[in-house]
């Protein structure tokens, strides 16, 4: 104790006091006034007051500090404050501007509302036209047709000339002889040029340039497949399909067939960028196509057979000369991928579809293009000429279906009706229907004519990649992604699948009407054979070309 208040009097300087009271202790304690026990320690609650007060100091730092964070808080809290009012107001003026553009647009719409009727009006009248107008020169050309034949008739049949007929040649070639051409023909064809001069159609300086330019046939309408078609006029049934051979024809998927028009031979395309020409019934590779540089997406034979041409993701056409087994002639000018390619009946012009949304029509004489048909806002999946006509059929993945006249490159009629992007679109073997397939599966039969779905049938849920007519006009087949082919008879309301590839997706398929078979390529590079008859085996080989 005598230590505690030593050290608090030396604490605060009080040495005077600190020197009496040293005397006035040691005193006491040699007098005895202090025992022992009254000497002690100090109590501990001295200590803790000096912790307090220590602890008591901290705390109060600590007051300060929280303080100092406090109005820091409080000044962001009162510019947030500030912010978030600002932004409510901004947020009220768009939402009057959202309300007053949405008022706008209710007017709009109101008023496009009134005109609707008037424009769907104008549009189905538009339609008319265009179907009356191609029907009108259908029954035109056709009139012209018969106006020639009674010329020709009539000059065979004058005093001191022979009666000749005339012969068709087995390419159906367009050439004309001018000695059978009357007066009223050439009137005709006068009037026609005139009228095609004043409507700006063709130019007489055009006609300086392009002096090679062949000249478009008359739409004589006298398809010569319909003998053929009433020779195959009994359909094939589905207990009667039976495989007949399988054939390992390419490395990569077959993507392309076309039947040879007066022989057993097919070729084939496939995505190794070549194309080959084999023998029908056992496979055996009469010719090999190399010249592509990306993979060949399309093929078809010349009406004569001679010649081929082929479409290419290369974005060309090429035209191969079957005698010499070279290519002959490029097209250039798609800015992608072809994707099809078509020959005309008269063999002088070739049509291809492409994915730059555009198909072309070239002039194999000219060797220039012809007409560039745009109109479709998507990808033109393929091209096909009406057998005997200028009238040319496209199918595209905008999921439409569209008809041109080749001789003005214009869209005569649309097709509207699938869901779904339209992967290809054949003409039947009387012309007068459409069938077309979808990504879906979906497949539709159209009336030319009236251009509105007669039947729609379901094959999917995988993609239905290619459509082809029998001979007989009677069955469809249908190559689908599922590894199987489609045949649907619509006559007799039935759909049957021939297995052949396992689940190999079926890409192309066609048939070949002079050994009445069926013809189907797939992913892995082969060839399914699939005939009909109580004679046909059921085997199944496979050969490396």
């Amino acid at each position: 104790m005598d230590d505690f208040f030593c050290n608090f009097l030396v604490s605060f300087g009080m040495s005077r006091t600190l020197d009496c009271f040293q005397t006035e202790w040691y005193e006491l304690i040699e007098r005895g006034v202090f025992r022992a026990k009254d000497v002690g320690f100090v109590p501990t609650v001295y200590t803790c007051n000096q912790q307090l007060k220590a602890e008591n100091m901290r705390l109060r730092e600590d007051l300060d500090n929280y303080k100092r964070a406090a109005n820091k808080a409080k000044e962001a809290f009162l510019k947030m404050q500030k912010e978030r009012d600002f932004h409510r107001m901004h947020h009220k003026r768009v939402v009057q501007e959202k309300n007053r553009l949405i008022c706008d647009i209710r007017r709009l719409k109101a008023h496009y509302a009134s005109y609707e009727p008037v424009l769907k009006q104008m549009t189905e009248k538009y339609q008319s036209a265009l179907r009356q107008k191609m029907l009108t020169s259908l029954e035109r050309d056709r009139a012209v047709g018969q106006v020639t034949g009674l010329q020709a008739i009539l000059h065979n049949l004058q005093p001191g000339y022979a009666i000749q007929i005339p012969v068709k040649k087995a390419g159906h070639e367009c050439e004309r002889k001018k000695g059978l051409e009357g007066s009223t023909q050439r009137a005709l064809q006068e009037a026609r040029q005139q009228k095609m001069l004043d409507a700006g159609l063709v130019k007489d300086s055009e006609k300086k340039r392009y002096p090679k330019d062949s000249e478009f046939p008359v739409d004589s309408q006298v398809n010569s497949y319909l003998a053929r078609a009433k020779e195959c006029s009994q359909p094939l049934k589905h207990g009667e399909y039976k495989l007949e051979n399988t054939l390992k024809l390419h490395d990569s998927a077959v993507s392309c067939l076309a039947s040879h028009p007066l022989k057993d031979m097919v070729v084939t395309g496939s995505d190794d960028r070549l194309w080959k020409m084999w023998a029908l019934r056992d496979g055996d590779i009469i010719m090999v196509g190399e010249g592509h540089t990306d993979w060949v997406s399309g093929c078809c034979f010349h009406p004569s057979g001679t010649q081929l041409v082929t479409s290419s993701g290369d974005t060309t056409v090429q035209i191969w000369d079957l005698s010499k087994g070279g290519c002959v002639l490029t097209f250039k000018g798609h800015a992608q991928a072809v994707w099809d390619c078509s020959w005309h009946s008269c063999g002088d012009f070739v049509a291809s579809a492409s994915k730059d949304s555009t198909s072309k029509i070239w002039d194999v004489n000219s060797e220039r293009c012809r007409y560039t048909m745009r109109g479709h806002k998507d990808s033109v999946s393929s091209i096909e000429f009406l057998p005997f006509s200028n009238t040319v059929l496209t199918s595209s993945a905008d999921k439409t279906l569209s008809l041109w006249d080749a001789r003005t490159g214009l869209r005569v009629c649309t097709f509207y009706g699938h869901l779904h992007s339209c992967n290809h679109a054949t003409f039947s073997p009387e012309s007068n229907m459409i069938a077309s397939c979808d990504t879906c599966g979906v497949l539709k039969l159209w009336d030319v004519r009236q251009a509105v779905p007669m039947l729609s049938v379901d094959t999917g849920p995988r993609s239905a990649n290619q459509v082809a007519f029998d001979h007989s006009g009677c069955a469809v087949a249908v190559a689908s992604s599922d590894g199987t082919v489609k045949v649907v008879q619509p006559g007799l309301g039935q759909l049957h699948s021939l297995q052949g590839h396992g689940e190999t997706e079926m890409q192309s398929v066609a048939f070949h009407c002079p050994a009445e078979r069926l013809l189907s390529g797939a992913a892995d590079g082969t060839v399914c054979l699939w005939t009909y008859g109580a004679s046909a085996s059921m085997f199944s080989m496979e050969r490396t070309a």
